[in-house]
C-alpha cells in the first residue's frame, strides 16, 4: 500500500532540501506551495496554491497518511504577516487534517519559540530539555510558539499525533559560530521527520531539531525516545568557521535564540 505524505511549503528552503531525502519507493509525496515547485518529480503530486484556503487544504489532505507542515514565513517581520502565515495558516492546516481524518502532523516550529532560555537553564545532564516552555525571542518566535500551542490543542481535542520540531540552523553545512551548537544537517532533518512519521502510539511531543553536535547544549533524549538517531556533527566544519572559538558567554552563544534576542521587533530579517 502506498504511503502518501503532504508537504506544505514544499518550494521553500527546507522543503527543497527535504523533498529528495523523503522520497522513497512505496511513498508518494504530495507537494503544496503557493510558489511553483522548482524541479518536477514525476512521482510527486503537485498543488500550487495557498494553505490558507480551506478548500485547497481539503483537497491537499484528502487521502494522505501524514502532513509535514513547513509552510509559513521563516523569519522576523510584521506581526500581521506572521500571524496570518504562521498562526492562521497552521490552524487552517490542522482544521483540514481533522476534516479529512489525517492521523499525523509534523509541524515546523523553531528554536526561536524558546529563544530566551540560556545556558544557565540547562538540566543536570548538561542539556536543555526539548519541552521547556516557550520563551520567544521575537514576534516570529511568538508565531512559532503559537504553532506549538495549536498542535497541542488539536492533539488533545482530536487525538492527532503531533510532533513540533524546534528547528535550529537547517542547512547543508554550518556557517557561523552559533551554528556549531544548533546546526541540523539536511540528512538529520530527514531522519528526524522519518522518526516522527513512524512513532506509535499517537501523542504530542516537542523536539529539538539539531544534529549530534559536539558543542550542542540541547537534549536529544526526547528525539531518541521516538527513534531519532542523528549522525552529523557541526564540529567537522569548525576549522573553516571564523570566530569558532568565541567564548560561550557571548550573548549570541549564551541564549538559545542568539542574536534574535536583540534584533528590532517586527522588522523583516
Amino acid at each position: 500500500m502506498t504511503e502518501r505524505i503532504l508537504i506544505t511549503g514544499a518550494a521553500g528552503r527546507i522543503g527543497g532540501w527535504l523533498r529528495p531525502l523523503l522520497a522513497r519507493p512505496g511513498r508518494t509525496l504530495r507537494l503544496l506551495d503557493i510558489a511553483p515547485i522548482p524541479e518536477r518529480n514525476d512521482d510527486a503530486e503537485i498543488i500550487v496554491d495557498s494553505f490558507l484556503d480551506p478548500a485547497v487544504m481539503d483537497k491537499a489532505c484528502a487521502g494522505v497518511d501524514a502532513v509535514l507542515h513547513l509552510g509559513g514565513l521563516p523569519g522576523e517581520g510584521p506581526w500581521e504577516q506572521l500571524a496570518m502565515a504562521n498562526v492562521e495558516g497552521t490552524r487552517q492546516v490542522l482544521e483540514a487534517v481533522v476534516r479529512q481524518g489525517v492521523p499525523r502532523a509534523v509541524l515546523a516550529s523553531s528554536i526561536h519559540a524558546a529563544g530566551f532560555w540560556t545556558r544557565d537553564d540547562i538540566g543536570p545532564d548538561g542539556f536543555l530539555p526539548a519541552d521547556v516552555p516557550t520563551r520567544p525571542d521575537t514576534l516570529y518566535g511568538v508565531s512559532k510558539a503559537a504553532v506549538e500551542a495549536l498542535g497541542s490543542l488539536y492533539h488533545s481535542r482530536y487525538g492527532i499525533d503531533v510532533s513540533c520540531l524546534r528547528i535550529g540552523a537547517f542547512r547543508p553545512e554550518p556557517a557561523a559560530p552559533t551554528d556549531l551548537s544548533v546546526w541540523i544537517s539536511c540528512e538529520d532533518g530527514a531522519r528526524l521527520v522519518e522518526a516522527c512519521l513512524a512513532v506509535e502510539p499517537a501523542g504530542y511531543r516537542v523536539l529539538w531539531g539539531v544534529s549530534a553536535n559536539t558543542r550542542r547544549w540541547f537534549s536529544l533524549a526526547e528525539g531518541a525516545a521516538i527513534g531519532y538517531r542523528p549522525e552529523d556533527d557541526a564540529e567537522l566544519f569548525a576549522a573553516d568557521i571564523p570566530y569558532a572559538d568565541t567564548d560561550v558567554s557571548h550573548p549570541a552563544l549564551f541564549r538559545v535564540g542568539g542574536n534574535f534576542c536583540s534584533i528590532r521587533l517586527g522588522e523583516e530579517r
